[in-house]
């Protein structure tokens, strides 16, 4: 069944995107800053208020000396820089709650008034309780900062970022059904077997772009963009000899800086090849604007966001240009999802 448009829920659901976007990019700086285990406690509801006086401020000091963190990497540390790092991650955990709200309370509006019926009103629903889950992996992610190793674990730091993911590519998947509904297909507009057969590589694409996250993830987790600082070859080869180096075998996936980040590597360099080609084979079917629009996004924001990623590599991981790298990565994997969808249409 075609999805009627509507460009009020659309919008709605792009703010949300937005608000998501800026999720992932502040959390980026929190885990970049090292600020990410600063608040020792969830209270989702209590812990909406900052520490409003010196007493509290204090409280929230002396909780924090208790870490593994405080004790083993910022015993120097003094009320003064606790607020520095407090506040990166009390606004990451405040836009975790203004999603929510800018979600929740849309949603049972429109519900109230039946502007969300059928599978629209379930697809939301499910959005909505991936957000919880979010919200949970979150804290759980925290927890295993705040019992022996200082660091969270950079499997629940990958898990907590491909969810993020996730609950974006929902939300912008839906806004763009109601804002480009899918044409019927058949006469008297039968769909172009040129661009029909890019459709399923447009997936492909955007299924390696989030991949491509899940990699970052692991390698922001394990600080792997600390080593191997020279490109294009990793200090001097092009595979690193110790890649292998763990074992097991399959702990090199995840907890080896020279496999994670060589994997980082390789998912980038095979999308700087697969996305011009896409590019170049859309374009010569003739498409039409919308297809050609979402093939011009896809090559100019993975080209810049590979030129970020160099660049933050070769500077060894400046706080403002990982940043932008992370934020580069959200809007490549939405150009992804904008042309998956939009050659949706013509198949």
């Amino acid at each position: 069944m075609q999805q009627r448009t509507d460009p009020l829920i659309a919008a709605w659901l792009l703010i949300c995107c937005f608000t998501v976007f800026l999720m992932i990019v502040v959390g980026g700086v929190t885990r970049l800053t090292h600020s990410g285990l600063s608040i020792v406690e969830w209270q989702p509801i209590v812990g909406t208020l900052p520490p409003l006086n010196d007493e509290q401020w204090r409280e929230a000091f002396v909780k924090y000396q208790l870490t593994p963190e405080f004790r083993q990497v910022n015993f120097g540390m003094d009320i003064a820089g606790f607020k520095g790092i407090f506040w990166w991650e009390y606004f990451h955990r405040l836009l975790g709650r203004l999603i929510g709200f800018v979600f929740f309370i849309p949603y049972a509006l429109l519900l109230l008034r039946r502007r969300l019926q059928g599978s629209l009103a379930w697809k939301l629903l499910g959005i909505f309780l991936i957000g919880g889950l979010q919200g949970a992996m979150g804290w759980y992610m925290v927890q295993s900062g705040l019992v022996d190793d200082p660091r969270v674990s950079h499997l629940r730091l990958t898990a907590h970022l491909g969810i993020a993911f996730v609950i974006f590519a929902a939300m912008f998947w839906v806004a763009l059904d109601l804002l480009l509904p899918r044409r019927p297909s058949g006469p008297p507009d039968p769909p172009d077997p040129r661009i029909a057969g890019l459709r399923r590589f447009a997936d492909l694409l955007a299924a390696l772009v989030f991949l491509m996250v899940l990699t970052g993830g692991l390698v922001a987790g394990i600080r792997a963009g600390y080593a191997y600082n020279t490109f294009p070859l990793m200090n001097g080869q092009m595979v690193p000899s110790e890649i292998f180096m763990l074992e097991p075998l399959y702990l090199n996936f995840f907890n080896n800086m020279a496999t994670v980040q060589f994997d980082h590597r390789l998912l980038a360099w095979l999308l700087a090849v697969l996305v011009p080609w896409f590019w170049w084979r859309l374009l010569a079917a003739d498409p039409g604007p919308q297809e050609r629009f979402a093939a011009h996004l896809l090559f100019g924001t993975l080209t810049v966001q590979i030129a970020l990623g160099i660049a933050t590599l070769l500077l060894a991981v400046p706080v403002p240009l990982a940043a932008a790298h992370q934020a580069g990565a959200v809007l490549v994997f939405a150009a992804a999802l904008y042309a998956a969808h939009a050659l949706r249409q013509n198949a």
